[in-house]
């Protein structure tokens, strides 16, 4: 017999999720609000001169002193991908027809992979997040949506996106001249590279898995769990019939046999 709380549990993962979309480079939750991000390069601090550390010093706070707005600094740690360059070595050791080139290749191949096993390497990026909450589209209306747990958007998703490059672009621009100052390399996430970012984020497991180009997605990356209306309206009959059965059941005389 199937278990009636099963039936009931259809709710999608996506419900779950502060995001409601990505279009235009740009990051749109659901409350409204929405958020660039930029990835940027390091320093190694410790390799700097006296002279550079103290630049490099000022350089930040002066990058400090400069915001009038928020901004987040995110450190992502994720176990170093070598896929693609091991792959890169193979194929350079298929088409090496010296053999000793050709066993020393396949050496370094394996010291690599062991190295990078046993050691658990780790990749460190770093991103910068500019956001823009809902109140800044309109105060009433955001703050309606949010004590009033209303679904979807409290404004229209082009009106939002609109109003999102106004605001964000030009605190986008600040950061990066700033960001230039310090030596860093800084540069947007488009569409596509947001998508694999929360992709790996929510599913670090499967971060070598190809993904298509944003534009080609028709439905959500995370659909619901909800079974065919044909198979719950099967499941459901089977729960009332049973249900029925034990009740006629309870009412049978013990002398008498059961319906079955």
């Amino acid at each position: 017999m199937t278990d009636p709380a099963k039936i009931a549990i259809r709710a999608s993962t996506q419900e779950h999720l502060e995001i409601e979309d990505i279009k235009d480079d740009l990051v749109i939750l659901k409350d409204g609000s929405s958020c660039l991000v930029l990835a940027t390069t390091a320093i190694n601090f410790g390799l700097l001169s006296e002279k550079e550390q103290e630049a490099t010093i000022y350089a930040y706070a002066a990058l400090l002193n400069s915001l009038n707005f928020t901004a987040q600094i995110v450190i992502r740690s994720a176990r170093k991908d070598i896929s693609s360059y091991l792959g890169l070595l193979e194929e350079r050791e298929g088409k090496e027809e010296r053999k000793l080139i050709k066993d020393q290749i396949g050496k370094y191949r394996q010291f690599i992979q062991e190295t990078v096993q046993k050691n658990n390497v780790l990749d460190k990026k770093f991103y910068i997040i500019i956001p823009m909450t809902s109140l800044e589209l309109g105060v009433a209306k955001s703050f309606k949506k949010n004590i009033s747990h209303q679904k979807g958007l409290p404004f229209d998703k082009n009106y939002i996106l609109q109003q999102a490059k106004i605001n964000l672009y030009p605190k986008r621009d600040h950061l990066l001249r700033q960001l230039s100052r310090l030596g860093l390399k800084s540069n947007q996430l488009e569409s596509q590279e947001l998508i694999r970012l929360f992709f790996n984020v929510y599913n670090p497991e499967s971060s070598t898995q190809p993904m298509a180009e944003s534009n080609q997605y028709k439905t959500p990356v995370v659909k619901a769990a909800i079974l065919p209306r044909e198979e719950i309206k099967t499941e459901k009959t089977e729960v009332e019939e049973s249900t029925i059965r034990q009740q006629i059941n309870n009412l049978v005389k013990k002398d008498e046999p059961a319906i079955s």
